[in-house]
């Protein structure tokens, strides 16, 4: 009965998992498709993207400490959702009907609760795949996100195709609301933090901060993925002009599920094997595998269009769960869901700023703004090795020091 229990569990987990984050996947194309259609220019498309993303790194950190408080936290993931889904509507409404600062303010302020649909998922699932189901279920989790990575953009791309770009985001905003039983049937935390003696919020917040910025496994790999995450959303934001290379904006859409799909076959490899390879291994090779990609998407032939698409599935997928490894192994569980929507608000705001620095550079040049993605992809490889070596330099000296301490003194004395 344990079992059956455990097994549906993850079932339910997952299910809620595959709405709320094809609804996520769904709404960035939906809204760039609907502001490209109002406005008629990539550059206005990719700050309205830029808008909803920005703002995650000031929501994730501290939605990740009321979700560590919590003693429900399923019922304050399902807020988060249905508020998200509500600002998407917003948004909606006022494209093309109030001035378009008011409209990214709007997002901007949707935004805030956008760690909740994949750091906060994510944080809860040690409490549905405990003991040593957790690498595979990690792996599937991470599947999740390749799963609605697939459907997503090209499910926005049919309805903008059948019923106008801004259908896309209504269809967006009612998937999201769908997750809502899953996350209310999500396991209670046996020890909220909530239950212990109080504690500030910011005294919560700088403990999560402390334990990304002091375990070297977490810092390098944070650090490496958000650079790595500003080069994916300089591609987001060029995949529209990619599309009309192709015959539509709409066909961008389909690229991008090209890309999940690969994902998403990288990912069932690790699933299946989820020791194939080490966690820190991947996410440094992953960026060079997102840059050559880059690099061929710049040379501008359609032919090499899906097969730098794949090759950059086969990048970002494996980076996800690997990545997700490395927070599961080095997190603490009382600040796990912090950490979790910490790391995932430094994405999704390297994201943002990656497409907004790269719609107006594609408007200028799409070759020159897949380029700069690619250069980006090397910068994060530079930052895992600059990483590793700071980390190297520090273990000898303190080899050196301990050494230096087992000597005897003048006196013949051993220092301690």
């Amino acid at each position: 009965m344990t079992f059956v229990k455990k097994r549906y569990a993850m079932w339910w987990y997952a299910v809620g998992a595959v709405a709320a984050r094809t609804g996520d996947e769904m709404s960035g194309p939906a809204l760039l498709l609907a502001g490209l259609a109002v406005t008629g220019s990539a550059s206005t498309a990719s700050w309205l993207l830029a808008g909803i993303t920005v703002s995650a790194a000031i929501g994730g950190p501290v939605f990740g400490v009321l979700l560590d408080r919590a003693a429900r936290p399923g019922r304050l993931l399902a807020w988060a959702l249905g508020l998200y889904a509500v600002g998407l509507a917003a948004v909606l409404a006022g494209l093309g009907r109030v001035p378009l600062v008011a409209t990214i303010l709007i997002a901007v302020c949707a935004g805030l609760l956008g760690p909740a649909l994949s750091g906060g998922w994510t944080s809860q699932l040690p409490r549905v795949a405990t003991g040593g189901r957790l690498p595979r279920a990690n792996a599937l989790d991470a599947m999740t996100f390749n799963l609605a990575s697939l459907v997503g953009p090209a499910l926005a791309g049919v309805v903008a195709g059948v019923w106008g770009a801004p259908a896309g985001v209504v269809a967006a905003a009612a998937l999201i609301c769908s997750a809502l039983p899953s996350a209310l049937a999500l396991p209670a935390a046996p020890d909220p933090a909530g239950s212990r003696p109080a504690a500030s919020i910011t005294s919560d917040l700088l403990a999560g901060v402390r334990v990304i910025l002091r375990s070297r496994g977490l810092s390098r790999a944070t650090t490496t993925s958000v650079v790595s995450c500003a080069g994916q959303g300089m591609l987001i934001a060029c995949v529209p002009l990619l599309g009309e290379s192709l015959g539509a904006a709409g066909h961008g859409a389909i690229l991008l599920s090209v890309t999940a799909a690969s994902a998403l076959a990288a990912n069932a490899v690790l699933a299946r094997r989820p020791r194939l390879l080490a966690p820190d291994t991947v996410i440094w090779c992953s960026t060079v595998v997102l840059a050559v990609a880059l690099v061929l998407l710049a040379i501008g032939r359609p032919a090499l269009l899906i097969a730098a698409m794949v090759i950059a599935g086969i990048g970002e997928g494996p980076q996800l769960t690997a990545l997700f490894a490395v927070r599961h192994r080095e997190a603490p569980g009382r600040l796990r869901g912090q950490v979790f929507t910490t790391g995932a608000s430094l994405k999704i705001t390297g994201f943002a700023l990656g497409a907004g620095v790269a719609g107006p550079l594609a408007d200028r040049s799409l070759p020159g703004a897949l380029l700069a993605a690619a250069g980006v992809q090397v910068l994060a490889a530079l930052c895992f090795a600059w990483h590793s070596r700071a980390h190297r330099r520090v273990r000898r000296a303190g080899a050196g020091d301990a050494r230096r301490a087992a000597l005897p003194d003048a006196h013949g004395r051993v220092r301690t």
